[in-house]
């Protein structure tokens, strides 16, 4: 009977929420038979597969470069364990993803490098920078293990792209770096070869907006969309695309260039490309379509009044549109009053941390099971109850 039994707990055990993953640790501890359930790699896997997305466990913010860096920490949206924040002397969140962080930090006596960080398993591999002599940046980690369902990436194979405006040259130029090479591609440039940044750079200076021109590429949140990498300029709202397979850069002209403020990107349902603005306090989203001729166009789906869902105190005080969580459907929107969730498909709005000056949010998104208690089981049958539980549920 005790397999029988087994089967109809992990039933039960696999419909236990992911987001609240204090559960699934608090049944580990009733019994020995329910540890060895909860413990099965094939349970984790079912458990992975039967919720589908990863809940988000935690968030971190980048702010504008004039602003200065955030406190460093991960702010936890659940009460999993993760482990403690990489030390470091200076510390900026540059991207979250597949289950790993990506920090760009300074050492004192090392100065600055890069560190790809799992806060579930704590693993940290720190990385060279790629030799552009960055004036500002940004840079996307994801796993590039083709069909990969991104559930349990932990300890795989992983990518860095590294986009940033040239010191120099003042020019935007991306490489990417392979876990599996432990290298960094040569480093591309987007310049006069390329119609799409020529046409740009004319019609910035024909708006009047400076009387010079410079591609400054947005300290946000890009996206991954197979091979390629998205990322945003300053000015126009112009879109920076990245093969990082070939090792090309080009550019995307946006909907309505100058027209929309405090844009954000995202990878829609249909793994084409989005776009949420906003403009006078209403919700744009935007997705890109492809036809069978290659051709794109953007269309617009979807208008969300943010006057009626979303609380303000200061009416002057325009909400900003400050990040998306990919797979969920769910946009980060700031107000004076706090940090909001927007789900598209239910209209769900849920305030997830209080006011502050957010310019890029980064949800840290993965499964959190007792995969975990594998390393502490020796210390939880050793241990009496009440010690344990408190270890590993403080």
């Amino acid at each position: 009977m005790a397999p029988l039994i087994d089967d109809v707990t992990a039933e039960i055990l696999l419909r236990l929420p992911p987001d609240e993953p204090e559960h699934l640790f608090r049944a580990a501890l009733v019994c020995k038979p329910w540890l060895r359930v909860l413990c099965d790699p094939g349970f984790r896997r079912r458990y992975r597969t039967f919720h589908g997305t990863p809940p988000l466990l935690g968030l971190l913010h980048r702010l504008q470069v004039i602003q200065g860096d955030p406190a460093p920490r991960l702010a936890p949206t659940t009460s999993a364990p993760l482990s403690p924040y990489p030390n470091c002397d200076r510390s900026r969140a540059l991207d979250c993803r597949h289950g790993r962080l990506l920090l760009h930090v300074w050492v004192r006596g090392r100065g600055w490098h890069l560190i790809v960080w799992d806060p579930v398993t704590g693993d940290q591999q720190s990385l060279p920078e790629p030799g552009i002599p960055w004036l500002i940046y940004t840079a996307a980690v994801f796993c590039p293990v083709a069909g990969c369902d991104h559930l349990d990436c932990h300890g795989g194979p992983f990518r860095v792209v590294f986009v940033a405006t040239d010191d120099y040259d003042e020019l935007v130029k991306a490489a990417v770096y392979s876990s599996e090479t432990a290298a960094w591609s040569t480093p591309v440039t987007l310049d006069d070869g390329c119609e799409s940044y020529v046409r740009h750079r004319q019609d910035v200076l024909a708006a009047g907006v400076s009387f010079y021109y410079i591609p400054y590429v947005e300290p946000r949140r890009g996206v991954v969309i197979g091979d390629e990498t998205y990322f945003t300029l300053r000015e126009g709202n112009a879109i920076i695309k990245y093969d990082w397979a070939k090792n090309c850069i080009s550019m995307v002209d946006p909907p309505n260039p100058n027209v929309y403020e405090d844009v954000a990107l995202m990878v829609m349902e249909d793994s084409s490309l989005g776009f949420p603005c906003l403009e006078n306090s209403i919700l744009y989203l935007f997705s890109r379509k492809v036809n069978a001729e290659g051709d794109a166009e953007w269309v617009r789906f979807r208008v969300i009044k943010l006057e009626t869902v979303i609380p303000v105190a200061d009416p002057d005080e325009e909400p900003v549109v400050v990040g998306c969580a990919e797979g969920v459907g769910v946009i980060f929107v700031s107000t004076d009053v706090g940090l909001f969730t927007i789900k598209l498909n239910s209209g769900l709005v849920n305030k997830v941390a209080e006011s502050g000056k957010y310019f890029s949010v980064l949800p840290y998104m993965s499964f959190y099971t007792p995969g975990m208690v594998l390393a502490l089981a020796s210390c939880l049958l050793s241990c009496n109850f009440f010690t344990a539980s408190v270890y590993l549920l403080d």
